[in-house]
């Protein structure tokens, strides 16, 4: 059992990163980013691109792909999304959908549909010793990672005057435009950062799934039930209902596997009845 919770964490790792990036997005956006799977899938292949064309190494390739990749995604905000922001959401979500496809399709043509390798770095080729059982090294590198990476945003996020800016701009945007910060200039970075965190997802995934123009579409909406049962918008919700889903998924496949699919939506189903804002939207909602 310990060992399911464990795979469980490490799965809540990757739903974590993504539903961080997705709820910052939405929550200064208002943009269900239906894109945000396909940037995960781009950065799984950055990196095989950049080894397998280039000879450049997994620990180059982790902070290089998310970065170019959040480039792209400022480029992507400021050329779209902000000229669809004054119509109704709906012109996003499908503007988004739509880019999805298109990258997919991309990547398609130029890879095909079959799964290409990525290896582990040498350094993580081994397992580490936990006590009551053995586990890959890589896996343990990813949830360790996973989980500075998620307490770097709480610590920007709570702790400094960007953060408290970019917080009230996510969570209270017309109160925060009513106190004179500026929103739409936050708006733009924070777009970037959000994708680029789905890259860095990405990366750390392409050495333990497959790699394939389909990794990110068979993901994403578990991770749109992640953001919608910690609560649209916030921060610490999506991140700390990553995790949980992932220990949910894990020991359901152990235990019920005929219902391990359905799990995660029927958690959602429960959560959304008790908590119509999620299980922590009204507490965010509320600082």
């Amino acid at each position: 059992m310990l060992q399911q919770a464990f795979n469980g964490l490490v799965g809540g790792a990757f739903y974590a990163l993504l539903a961080l990036g997705l709820a910052v997005i939405f929550g200064m956006l208002k943009v269900v980013n239906f894109a945000h799977g396909a940037f995960y899938m781009l950065g799984a292949f950055g990196s095989y691109v950049l080894l397998d064309s280039f000879g450049v190494n997994f620990w180059i390739a982790l902070p290089l792909v998310p970065l170019v990749l959040g480039v792209a995604g400022v480029a992507v905000e400021r050329l779209f999304i902000r000229r669809l922001a004054p119509l109704d959401p709906l012109y996003n979500f499908l503007f988004t959908f739509g880019l999805a496809l298109i990258l997919q399709d991309l990547v398609k043509r130029q890879y095909g549909v079959q799964s290409q390798p990525y290896p582990r770095p040498s350094a993580l080729n081994g397992s580490i010793d936990l006590g009551l059982f053995t586990y890959p090294a890589y896996q343990v590198f990813v949830l360790a990672v996973s989980l500075v990476v998620c307490g770097a945003v709480w610590f920007v996020l709570a702790r400094t005057r960007v953060g408290m800016i970019v917080r009230a701009s996510t969570e209270r945007p017309e109160l925060a435009r009513a106190l004179g910060i500026d929103v739409a200039r936050w708006v733009t970075p924070v777009f970037g950062f959000g994708i680029a965190l789905a890259g860095f997802a990405g990366v750390l995934a392409a050495p333990m799934r497959a790699v394939n123009p389909l990794m990110g579409a068979d993901l994403i909406v578990t991770v749109f039930a992640v953001v919608v049962i910690g609560g649209l918008g916030s921060v610490f919700g999506s991140v700390a209902a990553g995790f949980a889903v992932g220990l949910v998924s894990a020991l359901g496949n152990y235990y019920v596997p005929s219902l391990s699919q359905t799990l995660v939506f029927i958690l959602m189903a429960v959560v959304l009845l008790w908590r119509p804002a999620g299980l922590f939207g009204r507490e965010e909602a509320a600082l």
